[in-house]
């Protein structure tokens, strides 16, 4: 039997702590893989996870010195964007293969530039963290939607609303490159098609003046055209004050599938498809209870807790069997030319006032 993967989790703010207690977890329960080190700049902060997961993780200030000690062969990503291309890079060179979050580099040219770079140097050495494709309530409605039962699908709409605005402090390119890129990754993975048009709405209404992060709009709405009569609309906000709101709706010719429902309960997921008007049941129906970490967390957590530990044991899986990832670079440079196509034809406040006095 193939030892453990010795994995290394890099950056331990706000997603690295969950990557590392699930490595940890899946030591216990699989066997298949071990925590050997958690490398953070502030290493008080990496010895207090390391001492919160049993404390036998070594912990680094930096990954030179993770690397140069030999104790990991994997790594897991979780430092902020701007040193995503720099950190992967440094760790590839060393022969690791690295589950990254999301995005490649928070720019379209710094992705395409990126990407091409991978392509030539290590075209199957990282593995994007797109979770959702690992949801279980969704990869049950994409079966759903194989499957036919609602007919051909004409439209999409994907949703992603948090409910309050970005920390203090935090700098994006923009709450579409930040925020959607995990729904247009899943309406591409939904429909295995990329659309031909797409165009931004956006706009401050709210939660832009409550905090100082540095974003251009705290709503916007990203629509997509694609070929054969299919459309998609994605909606991303930071003023859902009531609670996290995830959902998504398929309609189709037939029916629609339903993902989810905002009504304050994170830890249940109904995931429905209904016939045409008029049916007297759901066509199919399956209710998805939610891990509770019992803990305070982020709360998406809440939501993608299951998504986010699958991913990381197919990570593990093609690490050890030496296979190719199921997401990749590719598929992050694809959904940022999506988004950066519709925000080159952003509609703004003052671009429909123009329209209004027209």
């Amino acid at each position: 039997m193939p030892e453990p993967l010795k994995i290394a989790v890099i950056g331990v703010g706000r997603m690295g702590p969950i990557h590392a207690l699930h490595v940890h977890e899946l030591e216990k329960e699989t066997g298949q893989c071990v925590l050997a080190a958690i490398v953070d700049a502030d290493l008080s902060r990496a010895r207090t996870r390391a001492g919160e997961l049993g404390g036998t993780a070594k912990t680094f200030a930096s990954i030179g010195e993770m690397l140069a000690s030999g104790v990991a062969e994997a790594s897991v990503l979780a430092t902020t964007t701007e040193f995503h291309r720099q950190h992967s890079t440094e760790l590839m060179a060393s022969g690791h293969r690295v589950m990254m979050e999301k995005p490649l580099t928070g720019t379209l040219e710094g992705d395409r530039e990126f990407s091409a770079e991978l392509d030539r140097k290590h075209p199957e050495s990282l593995m994007l963290a797109f979770q959702r494709r690992f949801d279980p309530p969704l990869r049950y409605a994409k079966d759903l939607l194989d499957s036919g039962i609602a007919g051909r699908a004409f439209k999409i709409y994907t949703a992603l609303e948090d409910s309050g605005p970005a920390p203090n402090g935090f700098r994006s390119g923009g709450i579409l490159p930040d925020m959607s890129i995990h729904n247009v990754d899943e309406v591409l993975w939904l429909t295995g098609k990329v659309p031909v048009r797409a165009l931004t709405i956006g706009a401050n209404i709210y939660s832009h003046a409550l905090t100082t992060a540095e974003e251009d709009f705290d709503d916007a709405l990203l629509y997509m055209w694609f070929e054969d009569s299919l459309s998609a609309q994605v909606q991303v906000s930071r003023n859902h004050v009531s609670g996290y709101r995830v959902e998504t709706t398929i309609f189709g010719e037939n029916g629609q599938i339903q993902v989810g429902r905002f009504d304050q309960k994170p830890f249940e997921i109904t995931v429905e498809a209904l016939g045409r008007r008029g049916a007297r049941a759901p066509l199919a129906r399956k209710v998805f209870p939610m891990r509770d970490y019992q803990k305070p967390l982020p709360e998406f957590i809440d939501r993608f807790g299951f998504a986010y530990k699958e991913e990381l044991r197919s990570f593990v899986t093609c690490c050890r069997e030496r296979k190719p990832f199921p997401t990749s670079h590719r598929d992050a440079l694809r959904a940022q030319e999506v988004i950066s196509a519709g925000m080159r034809a952003t509609i703004g406040p003052e671009q429909a006032a123009e329209v209004a006095r027209a």
